[in-house]
C-alpha cells in the first residue's frame, strides 16, 4: 500500500533568511508572505535555525535584555541573534504521518524538509498535512475492505464489518487465525486519513501457540 511522503506534500518554493538578516527583515517577510516562520541558511544551504513569529515576539517583549540570550547591544539584532535552534526538520522521504507526528509533539507550524545531506529542499506546513486528513470516509472504508482485509489478509467478503465517521474506523466481524489481528489493526492505522481505529475483531482460530512452538522448535539446535 501506497503512503504518502512529505515531498508529496511539500511546497519546494521556501522563503528563507540567512543568519545575518536583520530583524526587522525578518519581520516584514513574514508579513508580505504571510507566513509564520522562516528557515535559517548556512552558506551551504543546510538549515541551522528556524524564526517564528514567537521568536520575533519574544525578542520585543518589554524588558527583554540582549544580554539574557547571549545576545550583544553593539548592534540590531538578526536572525541568527532570535532564531530558534537547533531546527527540527523533516527528510523528504519519511511519510506524512511521521511529520503530523513530529509537528504535534513539538508544537510546532512548519517543517523544513532537508535532503540525505540536510539541505533545504521544501517547508511542510499544518495545512498541509490536514489536507491528507480530509479524505471521504468512503474513500477510506473502501481502502480498508479492499486494500487491507481483502487483498493482503484474504478475508472473505462480510467476515468484518468497516464502519468510517470523520475518519474514525470501527471494526466488527471475525477472521480465521488470531494472528492476524495485530496485523489487520496495524495496517488500518497506516492508512493515510485514518485518525483512530475502534476494534471488535475476533479470530476463529489461535495459532500464535503453534506459530511459538515451531520458532522453538526450528531454534532448537540440530
Amino acid at each position: 500500500m501506497k503512503h504518502l511522503k512529505v515531498a508529496d506534500l511539500m511546497t519546494d518554493e521556501v522563503v528563507s533568511v540567512a543568519p545575518g538578516t536583520a530583524f526587522k527583515d525578518v519581520a516584514k517577510l513574514l508579513a508580505q508572505y504571510d507566513i509564520s516562520g522562516v528557515p535559517v541558511l548556512d552558506d551551504e544551504d543546510r538549515v541551522v535555525g528556524v524564526v517564528s513569529q514567537t521568536d520575533l515576539l519574544a525578542r520585543t517583549v518589554p524588558g527583554h535584555h540582549p544580554s539574557e540570550q547571549g545576545i550583544t547591544a553593539t548592534g540590531p539584532p538578526t536572525a541568527g541573534d532570535v532564531m530558534s535552534t537547533p531546527a527540527v526538520t523533516v527528510h523528504a522521504e519519511e511519510t506524512v504521518a511521521d511529520a503530523a507526528r513530529l509537528m504535534t509533539r513539538r508544537g510546532i507550524e512548519r517543517l523544513p524538509v532537508v535532503d540525505v545531506e540536510d539541505r533545504l529542499v521544501g517547508i511542510v506546513t499544518r495545512r498541509d498535512l490536514l489536507r491528507m486528513f480530509l479524505r471521504p470516509d468512503s474513500e477510506i472504508r473502501r481502502r480498508v475492505t479492499d486494500e487491507v482485509l481483502s487483498e493482503v489478509l484474504g478475508v472473505p467478503t462480510g467476515d468484518v464489518e468497516v464502519h468510517v465517521v470523520d475518519g474514525i474506523v470501527a471494526l466488527d466481524g471475525h477472521v480465521e487465525r488470531r494472528s492476524q489481528l495485530p496485523v489487520l489493526l496495524s495496517l488500518v492505522e497506516q492508512l493515510d486519513g485514518v485518525v483512530a481505529v475502534a476494534s471488535h475483531v475476533s479470530a476463529r482460530t489461535d495459532d500464535t501457540a503453534t506459530a511459538q512452538a515451531d520458532h522453538a522448535r526450528h531454534a532448537m539446535p540440530g
